[in-house]
């Protein structure tokens, strides 16, 4: 155990195990502070199970994650209050002890001299050169100066971001634009659910973030951790500063895998997977081809989730397998949502209940997936049927594809830009802030009550680009957005119900019924999926042309 004093109170560590915590107590420390998240690295001993020994030992103990290169001012006001708190001495830990030595850092800033600071961090062996202008300035990032300047700003470098890039260099070339994305990659991610099904191979599905960012905007390979909109400034990894004069907002959306007990601990082996990754989706159909018989469970969980329609799509394509194969005559296949439909509009069920029925699949409404334990093969979800008692349920399974609990973006949640449910406070139709007029965001992380698809962001995009450039005097009228999403829903292969709608539920269909009838499966809708999508993905989209997409002008 590494223990490197601060102060007479404080302490920071390497990460500890369970063994060290009588050491620990031995050694006079009376509360122990967590900053590692869980399921950092493979190694890595749980919060709780730390938690669950210090307190057997009499020590208290807070877990507060700090993700690595994301520390916050307010990271550090509440690890400042963590110190008021809790029984002295404290041990703090982290992987190394860098973070909870800047978290010190950065709470006594204000009160004690810099240079002390910075001796003390020194003699414990950790730099914070990289952090000493925020601490000079009282644990606070200076908003007054900036690393970069850009007229227009765009956090995140999936297809909104990219998208939106484009849209609006195809109105003025020459604009300076920045994209703000730390990612090597992107990923086509509605092709997932065909890489799942043996469809895609996963190749296909990546390209390298430096071949798609549109030519002559800056690219800035950085995380961000928070937005000041009052500053006009975006706050990203390291303390850099970077000012904007419009900002896009489109970072996706956070799969919160930890938010199921085990999952961490078990995804993409002893059976268990997801489409919603994609070093995970050829696990999927490994899965699929090797059972021949037992239990297949697809879980759901409450909205909203990145394209509402995947888990139930990983089901039909698995089922399908089993069905030409002959042998889903042994295997039991249970559809687990924790809504209450099938499909949010129901003018899709009829044809989805069709393939339910051709796979007897068993439809568990109101059940949702809480906890998992793979190498014992069981699953626990969470019943709370309207007017029942609520209930866990332990179901034992053979494979389960899991769709992860989704939620907005950590940064996006306690920003300014946020309404009551974490997501980015927008205007529907104009895909404004409704507090800042200069910000706009479309994607996943966006409040509009849209299908949170590749297809919205589509449709977004246009709209975004022009409103942003009527902002710059560059033509009249508002784009108003009607909420198109589309799901393909995939419900064997060769044939997909292409469920296209708006806001309400409104049925918004791109294609005449004799060409595609979206509320029956059709071949034609299937080609779509398989052959004409992806090149629009990276040849249009991606590229400005807005192929039906071009967004309504309202005078």
């Amino acid at each position: 155990m590494d223990l490197r004093k601060l102060s007479e109170d404080v302490t920071v560590a390497p990460q500890i195990t369970g063994g060290d915590i009588p050491a620990i107590r031995a050694a006079g420390f009376r509360s122990v502070i967590c900053h590692r998240p869980d399921g950092e690295g493979a190694d890595q001993p749980l919060s709780q199970e730390l938690r669950d020994a210090a307190t057997a030992a009499g020590l208290e103990f807070r877990y507060q994650p700090i993700v690595s290169g994301m520390l916050s001012d307010l990271d550090a006001k509440e690890f400042g209050v963590l110190l008021g708190e809790l029984p002295k001495p404290v041990l703090a830990y982290c992987r190394t002890g860098t973070r909870s030595a800047a978290l010190w850092s950065l709470a006594q800033a204000g009160s004690k001299p810099l240079p002390d600071i910075l001796a003390a961090t020194r003699a414990a062996g950790y730099d914070m050169s990289g952090i000493v202008r925020r601490i000079a300035n009282g644990g606070k990032t200076p908003l007054n100066v900036a690393d970069a300047t850009h007229d227009i700003v765009i956090i995140g470098g999936g297809a909104a971001g990219i998208s939106v890039a484009a849209s609006l260099l195809a109105r003025k070339s020459g604009l300076d634009i920045a994209i703000i994305d730390p990612a090597d990659t992107h990923y086509y991610q509605p092709g997932w659910t065909l890489v799942g099904g043996g469809v895609f191979d996963a190749s296909v599905t990546v390209n390298t973030m430096a071949s798609v960012i549109p030519r002559g905007v800056k690219w800035i390979k950085a995380a961000v951790t928070a937005i000041e909109p009052k500053e006009d400034a975006v706050i990203l990894e390291g303390c850099r500063i970077v000012k904007y004069k419009r900002l896009v907002v489109c970072p996706g959306i956070k799969l919160d895998w930890n938010k199921v007990e085990g999952l961490s601990a078990t995804i993409g082996r002893n059976g268990v997977t997801s489409n919603y990754r994609y070093d995970l989706a050829p696990y999927t159909w490994e899965l699929v081809r090797g059972l021949r018989s037992g239990r297949a469970l697809f879980t759901q969980p409450p909205m909203p989730i990145k394209c509402a329609g995947a888990p139930q799509k990983a089901m039909y394509l698995s089922a399908d397998h089993w069905y030409r194969n002959g042998c889903l005559k042994d295997i039991d296949v249970g559809f687990y949502n924790a809504g209450g439909v099938l499909f949010g509009v129901p003018a899709y069920v009829p044809a989805l209940m069709t393939y339910v029925e051709r796979y007897n699949a068993k439809l568990n409404f109101h059940h949702n997936l809480v906890a998992i334990d793979g190498g014992a093969k069981k699953a626990w979800f969470t019943k709370a049927a309207p007017g029942q008692p609520t209930e866990t349920v332990e179901v034992p399974f053979d494979m389960i594809h899991v769709t992860p609990p989704q939620c907005a973006p950590d940064f996006i949640r306690v920003s300014p830009l946020a309404d009551a449910a974490g997501w980015v406070d927008v205007d529907q139709g104009t895909l404004r802030h409704k507090s800042y007029a200069n910000v706009y965001s479309l994607g996943d992380a966006c409040s509009a009550p849209n299908a949170k698809t590749a297809a919205a962001a589509r449709k977004q995009a246009p709209v975004v680009a022009h409103n942003m450039a009527i902002d710059m005097g560059l033509g009249s009228g508002s784009a108003i957005y009607d909420g198109y999403g589309s799901c393909p829903l995939t419900v064997e292969r060769g044939k997909i119900v292409l469920a296209e709608f708006g806001y309400g539920g409104k049925l918004l269909p791109s294609f005449p019924d004799f060409l595609i009838n979206g509320q029956k499966p059709s071949r034609a809708a299937w080609l779509l999926k398989e052959r004409v999508l992806p090149p629009v993905y990276w040849k249009a989209m991606l590229k400005g042309r807005e192929w039906l997409a071009k967004p309504t002008i309202m005078a």
